[in-house]
């Protein structure tokens, strides 16, 4: 994106500097440049993470596919975090080729995780070794977002021949916000009660863990004394949070709980402060879902800025250190923008050695394969913008959001899109919603006869009916993310899998505004890539949930009517622990064992179906059906049903 001064407004005093501290993105921003980044205090030393390319990536990836294939000999042989570094880490050679490399430049390098190393120095040092000029950016304040600094490179960076072919990705020199919580609150709509609703004590919209349990079978868990007893699970986020948030919702809904149970993880200096604007609702409506399902479990909260380096730091520090047995992320963005085929128009675009482009989407693949390896669930929401994730990111014409704008396209969210990850979709509860105007009047009423696919298009009647059409409304295109990667194949357990799509024909990202109108990048169509979501559970707001939160604005309150695919991923994290104590083992990647159990003739069919089928509803462009489907995945767990079928598959 081109700087354009005419686009802010005078750029305050306080500005936000520290990267960890800034607002998570709304959009492309418009950002004026303000000089070198050797001119401001915080950029007197930088420190970027070069991620090394893993060994023997191909066999890496034929025992991912044995540990996971039962009767395999390799079946269920976990390593530990040394073993994989032998096994598949980059090499000590190779290791001491890059450090000698960068310490002949004059910089510090340490290794921070089994495939990453830390380089700093002064920034005139990274500028020489990158071959980069760093500058730093102001971006005013807006409605939705502070005032804040980042720092960026003016150009492509490069890696010295010598060693480019060792490197993945180098993280660091661009600072700007990057990730966006999954969580939504009910649209800008009069409210909206719920009638006829499922039979859980609470009403959708004010759903609570004890609701989620009763409506999804996990109470026959908890009646047979499973609980996460002795097990870790954890949070990987970019926002910080209170804790007592967490402990006075459990509290309040009858839960006996350590009151040490959390622990946080700063990583690269953390996420600041707790504040609504960096996105702590997200990161407690998460320790509050995972940690309220599986009430005995200990829970680890890793916190890194909201940058592309804070990104792969995070996911690394989590899994190297092999604690948790399950982990959970609720941020995403657009998969592209973390890709070699981001436009430099759209100011997302990542660096290039010599012409070639590196990928964080790479980076994390190789980070989720040794969690695979290490037997770590790990899991992510699929994103709220339906099947049109670049919305997520990019504003488009009628959401009264300046220039420029985009056309929508079919996209699906990183890090859900990862292959060695369980993506989370979301559902819509049955029910009949009566909407009220200011004065309590009737004025709508609709039924959603069954669970369906979360797409706000059923509220087009609606808006429809107060003259609103959905943009206006702010429905469209939100829903449960979902539909085709464009840069990961389909991977092994979804392979022969009916109901596995490719990615559709027609798909051309324009940049519309400011005229003239530009064609971006055309999106490959055919391609028979990754597939998400995987499962879902209840996710709309208006037939969410409540949250306990302290906001650094308002303080303290009881937030209703939340929702979004951020639910679904930490109730998969405290569900997976659950099995995990149960099993008396770790389960690893959840993925083949999901798609084996759906196979079999009674996955959605008698008394203990471990799977229930979402027929009805849409994510706006791929509609529900049986089986698997691009809009729920393989549907919603039973929960106590999925974990007989897990027993049924132990050796």
């Amino acid at each position: 994106m081109k700087t354009s001064k005419s686009w802010l407004a005078a750029v305050g005093v306080a500005l936000v500097s520290g990267a960890g501290a800034a607002p998570y993105p709304h959009g492309p921003v418009a950002a004026t440049d303000i000089g070198p980044a050797s001119a401001f205090a915080e950029n007197s030393t930088v420190t970027v993470t070069v991620a090394l390319k893993p060994s023997n990536p191909d066999a890496r990836d034929k025992l991912i596919e044995s540990v996971y294939t039962p009767g395999a000999p390799e079946f269920r042989q976990f390593l530990t975090p040394q073993q994989f570094q032998e096994r598949f880490g980059p090499t000590q050679a190779t290791i001491a080729t890059v450090t000698k490399n960068f310490e002949a430049q004059g910089l510090s390098v340490a290794q921070s995780a089994s495939g990453q190393l830390h380089v700093s120095g002064s920034v005139a040092q990274i500028e020489r070794a990158f071959a980069v000029q760093l500058h730093s950016f102001a971006v005013a304040a807006t409605d939705a977002a502070p005032a804040y600094r980042f720092r960026a490179p003016l150009g492509a960076a490069h890696v010295p021949a010598g060693i480019a072919g060792s490197v993945q990705a180098v993280l660091g020199l661009d600072t700007r916000p990057r990730m966006t919580p999954h969580l939504r609150h009910s649209a800008q709509l009069p409210k909206v009660q719920t009638g006829s609703a499922p039979n859980t004590p609470d009403a959708p919209g004010l759903w609570t863990v004890v609701d989620f349990a009763q409506y999804y079978d996990v109470t026959p868990l908890y009646q047979d004394g499973f609980t996460g007893q002795g097990r870790t699970l954890a949070i990987m986020t970019f926002a910080s949070f209170t804790p007592s948030d967490a402990y006075t919702y459990w509290s309040a809904i009858g839960l006996h709980v350590n009151p040490h149970r959390i622990t946080q993880v700063l990583i690269d200096g953390g996420s600041g402060p707790p504040s609504d604007d960096s996105g702590s609702v997200e990161t407690t409506l998460d320790v509050e879902q995972s940690g309220g399902i599986a009430p005995a479990a200990k829970i680890l909260v890793y916190e890194a800025p909201n940058t592309a380096q804070g990104e792969v730091d995070l996911f690394a520090t989590a899994i190297d250190a092999d604690r948790a047995d399950t982990v959970s992320i609720s941020w995403g963005e657009w998969e592209l923008f973390d890709t070699s085929s981001a436009p430099p128009e759209l100011n997302q675009g990542p660096v290039t050695y010599r012409g070639e482009q590196t990928s964080i989407l790479l980076a994390l693949d190789d980070i989720l394969a040794q969690a695979a390896l290490q037997g770590q669930s790990v899991f992510a929401s699929s994103g709220d913008y339906g099947a049109y994730d670049s919305a997520n990111s990019l504003p488009f014409p009628g959401e009264g959001a300046p220039p420029p704008t985009f056309n929508p396209v079919l996209s699906v969210d990183d890090p859900g899109s990862q292959r060695y990850i369980t993506a989370a979709g979301a559902t819509t509860l049955p029910g009949t919603q009566t909407f009220l105007n200011s004065s309590g009047v009737q004025i709508y009423e609709l039924n959603i006869a069954q669970e369906q696919a979360w797409g706000w298009d059923y509220l087009i009647g609606f808006c429809a009916s107060i003259g609103d059409d959905p943009v206006s409304c702010g429905i469209y295109p939100i829903g449960s993310g979902g539909g085709v990667s464009l840069y990961f194949d389909r991977p092994f357990y979804q392979w022969g899998v009916p109901g596995m799509a490719d990615t559709v024909r027609g798909q051309t990202l324009y940049q519309l505004t400011p005229p003239p109108v530009t064609e971006l990048v055309r999106l490959q169509a055919g391609f028979p890539g990754r597939n998400v979501p995987d499962v879902s559970f209840n996710g709309d707001p208006d037939t969410g949930y409540l949250i306990y939160y302290t906001s650094n604005v308002s303080g303290f309150s009881i937030l209703t009517y939340y929702g979004g695919t951020s639910f679904v991923d930490p109730q998969l994290n405290g569900v997976t622990s659950l099995y995990v104590e149960a099993l008396h083992h770790r389960i690893g990647l959840l993925n083949p064992a999901l798609y084996s159990i759906a196979a079999s003739p009674s996955a959605y069919h008698g008394h203990n179906a471990p799977l229930r089928a979402i027929t009805r509803g849409d994510n706006w462009y791929w509609h529900a059906h049986p089986g698997y489907n691009q809009a729920t995945g393989l549907g919603v767990p039973d929960v106590a049903n999925l974990l007989r079928a897990l027993q049924q598959l132990e050796p």
